[in-house]
């Protein structure tokens, strides 16, 4: 049973950021009715970059009002869980920045001050708090398989936004604690909650070299804190095989033969995310626990170095793992928006089920006061490219449509949209959350 008041707080907050009718709105189930005579309510949804966003994919699904009405409950009844994305991001300080830049703050306290104010200032900031509650009230997300590492492996870099997460769960816990367990999701859940589940963008190494066990004794460490699931590859090349980005696609090393299997012996799922597509393969075949790919596209519908061709999809699958199909328009293809995204999805599900496809976003929801804080910033000189970032360029060309379409915050219109293409309300909580719960469990067992 979903908490009625949460439920009754979502469901004002989608139908005003949709339009529907009062006739519409007196639809609402007994349970949305029983909660508006507590007198606990909610006003509707004033954030207009929440309603365009709304608007933008409802132009582009243009569903029936039956669908959206369906669609609505049926995501505000549901346990949804992004298997890879970002809680709500808060603006920056730009008076603060500004003044440790005018300190002469080298470039990499700069980046940390930056990355903090964003991660953090929703629990010191009172505007910044209300926006980053708004955001996730209307995104309707019950947990977020939340980045909380910095791409790489050394463990002292790894262990900063570990750290960022944990004091925000800290000091929000009555809104969005920290989850350590499948059972802490559904409780979430039940209570009206929200939560982050964590994952490292990276495996945490000694980097010394002299055994395989002491390289690998952090990785038990940050599972002890709270880290669930790892990249094994961040698009480049490290020691336990290729990523992405690395034109030989040399697979897996025999180092990372045995980071899966230490990753399976503590429940740790190994993420393919950013792998190249031998490496993805090699993982699949060593792992003898669910592993995933939890932020992707499907190769066969649109050809990027992000997306996974179908013998690594099948591969995962045959772990009893998954694909969470991402928000990103240029790994999408096509049109690039909700609809394509939909597409991506209906691949997976067509060709190898609906047990093994979930959505991981990889996008975020950022404060509406973002510009104006940003504009109190000195500009920097260009940089350049970051190691992580060096890819082969491609000629797809994002549109703001395609992006907004896809928001985080429109998460309840992704499952309208999977209501109209036909899926049963069974199968639409495997895709919105269930499959990627089911994988959690299955890697601590």
């Amino acid at each position: 049973m979903s908490n009625p008041i949460n439920r009754r707080s979502f469901l004002g907050t989608s139908l005003a950021a949709t339009g529907l009718s009062a006739a519409a709105a007196a639809s609402l189930s007994a349970a949305e009715k029983t909660a508006s005579q507590t007198g606990k309510t909610q006003k509707p949804i004033q954030n207009e970059k929440i309603l365009h966003a709304r608007k933008v994919a409802l132009d582009i699904l243009k569903p029936s009002q039956k669908e959206l009405e369906h669609g609505l409950e049926l995501h505000a009844d549901s346990l949804v869980f992004d298997s890879y994305g970002f809680a709500p991001r808060a603006a920056i300080d730009g008076d603060r920045l500004a003044e440790a830049i005018n300190d002469h703050a080298s470039t990499a306290e700069l980046q940390d001050l930056r990355e903090d104010m964003s991660m953090t200032r929703c629990v010191t900031d009172p505007a910044e708090q209300r926006e980053f509650k708004e955001a996730f009230d209307a995104a309707g997300v019950t947990c977020i398989f939340q980045n909380a590492g910095e791409e790489g492996q050394d463990p002292m870099r790894l262990i900063k936004r570990l750290a960022r997460f944990t004091y925000t769960t800290d000091m929000l816990a009555d809104f969005v604690p920290k989850a350590v367990t499948p059972a802490d999701i559904e409780q979430a859940q039940k209570e009206g909650r929200h939560c982050l589940y964590l994952t490292g963008n990276g495996v945490p190494l000694t980097q010394q070299w002299e055994t395989t066990t002491d390289e690998m004794k952090y990785m038990r460490i940050f599972f002890q804190l709270g880290i669930r699931m790892m990249h094994m590859t961040y698009n480049r090349r490290n020691m336990l095989g290729d990523g992405c980005a690395e034109p030989a696609n040399a697979g897996l090393s025999d180092f990372g033969r045995e980071v899966v299997r230490e990753m399976n012996k503590l429940g740790i799922i190994p993420d393919v995310a950013h792998s190249g597509w031998q490496t993805s393969l090699e993982t699949a075949q060593v792992s003898e626990k669910p592993m995933v790919a939890s932020h992707t596209t499907c190769a066969s519908l649109h050809h990027h170095i992000r997306s996974k061709p179908d013998n690594v999809i099948k591969a995962i699958v045959e772990t009893n793992g998954l694909v969470g199909i991402c928000c990103i328009p240029r790994y999408l293809g096509g049109s690039g928006d909700i609809s394509r995204l939909i597409d991506h999805i209906d691949y997976v599900v067509k060709k190898f089920g609906v047990d093994h496809v979930a959505i991981g976003t990889d996008v975020a929801y950022t404060s509406r006061n973002s510009a104006l804080e940003s504009k109190k910033v000195p500009r920097a000189p260009r940089s350049r490219t970051p190691w992580r970032s060096l890819w082969p360029p491609d000629s797809f060309r994002t549109t703001p449509e395609m992006s907004t379409s896809v928001s985080w915050t429109n998460w309840p219109l992704f499952t309208v949209g999977l209501v109209q293409r036909g899926y049963s309300d069974e199968d639409i909580q495997k895709i919105i959350g269930g499959n990627m719960l089911r994988v959690c469990r299955e890697s601590l067992a």
